[in-house]
């Protein structure tokens, strides 16, 4: 791994995997995937749990994947010993239905500043073709 943007470099995909123990990430069975200079990417299933009642994927499913991987890279961008990080604002612009299988979703940081980071958040289909695009701001939060 090139390390371009990120501070802790000594993080890696089986740490961030076993980190998103007892959440929201791992019941809807995201998985990160990799970790690129300046990108991360993760996968989650289109099956019953990430449905609307139609059977599609649910709005909310890709929300929750972009939010996921979107705070997770901002935590791995600042100095966690003094540092905390939380989302304050996501959109999403859902652009193709998807019944089955896998999203990928890769996050790339628009801005990294001081007290907020801004990620762009694609989600792609097993054919590359986009489902969603969103935008995530994180507040950078000193700790007490």
């Amino acid at each position: 791994m090139t390390n371009v943007i990120w501070k802790n470099s000594t993080t890696d995909l089986k740490t961030l995997n076993e980190h998103s123990k007892n959440t929201m990430a791992r019941h809807l069975d995201i998985e990160f995937t990799e970790i690129g200079g300046n990108y991360l990417k993760a996968t989650m299933p289109v099956c019953p749990k990430t449905h609307q009642p139609h059977g599609l994927l649910h709005g909310g499913a890709s929300a929750a994947l972009a939010e996921t991987i979107g705070s997770v890279a901002s935590w791995l961008s600042i100095d966690r010993t003094k540092q905390m990080c939380v989302g304050i604002e996501i959109n999403c612009n859902h652009l193709r239905a998807k019944q089955s299988g896998v999203v990928t979703a890769t996050a790339e940081p628009l801005h990294l500043g001081a007290t907020t980071h801004v990620w762009d958040i694609k989600i792609r289909d097993e054919k590359e073709k986009l489902v969603c695009v969103s935008r995530l701001t994180v507040a950078i939060l000193k700790k007490k």
